[in-house]
């Protein structure tokens, strides 16, 4: 039997066991360590040593100790999340809750609030640029980090030094768009032997919705009489974070991506002639299938590699719809700002700055007017 405030016994086989906590896991589950003697005195001697010995990355290269779990970084992160959850849409927190989980608790997670310095951070961004992951999602894990940060501060004062994070620059990367010819043989394509998603992905590529709009779209958000199309919700696939759930992730539907994101378009008599001899008698049928089962963005992506490769089309997702309409509506000379408002945009700044691609046929056009205009003067 143990003596009083030790954890030593003897065990079946003879020999005495000593148990210690050595560490804890990231949910505050103690780790422990056990040593072994022929006698209590042997184990209650090695026991003492481990207790007393500090454990470092020079002693021992395949030992780390572990400080307690009040002070972790990780605690911090822990109570940022949690208010975040009543404060952002869902699939905002699904993100949070995965950047913490895959890159900054195994990175930053056991440190103390002492640790978190400029050096740390930049040891941390490092690493994420070294495991290959682009430029916009270290910014990303690095902007929730920062906010992680600032809520510490404000909450705990003095306890967290200033950090400067080096956020990596973005690499603008110029984005597909379809050109007419390819948006041409791809509108055949759709209205060859038309069915429910060939017109949902041709509503797409003609009026600029998100992919996830559309698959939320149901007939009743589309106003024949009026000639419009209401935009209120999206749909997604998120991450379960409920506990005792057996499917990993789930199909929410909820309100789209901004308040300028609610918003109702305005369709040209072609569109409203397709939707009038495909609109079903149940108004709450989905667009894409004409049921009231829902066809994911997932399938939808799937639908249009088909659709591409029997025109021949190579690299077109369904983002690429968006960007070509953007596009085109800016080379026919569409007002900016009634065009951010289609896309759902706050401002006209942001449509210019991701959607808006001139090909290099409308460069040409550009520099030539520009050039006789010049040399006329």
């Amino acid at each position: 039997m143990s003596k009083k405030g030790e954890n030593i016994y003897k065990r079946k086989d003879g020999r005495w066991e000593a148990r210690y906590i050595k560490g804890y896991e990231f949910s505050g589950k103690a780790k422990y360590g056990f040593c072994y003697g022929k006698t209590y005195a042997e184990a209650r001697q090695k026991l003492m040593l481990c207790k007393t010995t500090e454990f470092s990355v020079d002693k021992d290269p395949g030992f780390q100790q572990i400080p307690p779990p009040s002070r972790w970084f990780s605690l911090f992160c822990r109570e940022w999340l949690d208010l975040q959850q009543s404060r952002v849409k869902d699939s905002t927190y699904v993100k949070y809750k995965g950047i913490l989980e895959k890159h900054i608790y195994p990175a930053l997670g056991l440190l103390y609030p002492e640790s978190v310095d400029t050096r740390a951070a930049e040891r941390f961004r490092k690493q994420l640029l070294d495991n290959g992951l682009s430029s916009k999602t270290v910014r990303d894990i690095l902007t929730v980090f920062h906010a992680i940060l600032k809520y510490a501060q404000r909450t705990y004062p003095g306890i967290f030094r200033d950090v400067e994070i080096a956020y990596p620059h973005n690499a603008r990367q110029e984005a597909r768009t379809l050109s007419v010819p390819e948006q041409q043989r791809f509108i055949v394509c759709l209205l060859t032997d038309m069915d429910y998603c060939k017109l949902g992905i041709l509503l797409a590529l003609l009026t600029g919705i998100r992919v996830g709009e559309l698959c939320a779209l149901r007939w009743k958000d589309i106003s024949l009489e009026n000639k419009t199309i209401r935009i209120c919700f999206t749909m997604q696939r998120l991450q379960v974070t409920e506990p005792g759930e057996k499917s990993k992730t789930k199909i929410h539907i909820g309100s789209p991506k901004s308040i300028a994101s609610c918003r109702t378009i305005p369709i040209s008599d072609n569109i409203e002639i397709l939707c009038q001899k495909m609109r079903p008698d149940d108004l709450d049928a989905y667009v894409l299938t004409g049921t009231e089962k829902y066809m994911e963005p997932r399938t939808v992506q799937y639908r249009m590699k088909k659709y591409t490769k029997l025109c021949g089309l190579e690299g077109v997702h369904c983002h690429t719809l968006r960007h070509t309409f953007a596009t085109r509506s800016v080379e026919l000379g569409v007002e900016l700002k009634g065009l951010s408002e289609i896309l759902g945009h706050s401002s006209p700044t942001e449509t210019i700055n991701r959607y808006v691609h001139s090909s290099m046929e409308t460069k040409k056009t550009y520099m030539e007017k520009i050039s006789v205009a010049m040399m006329e003067r």
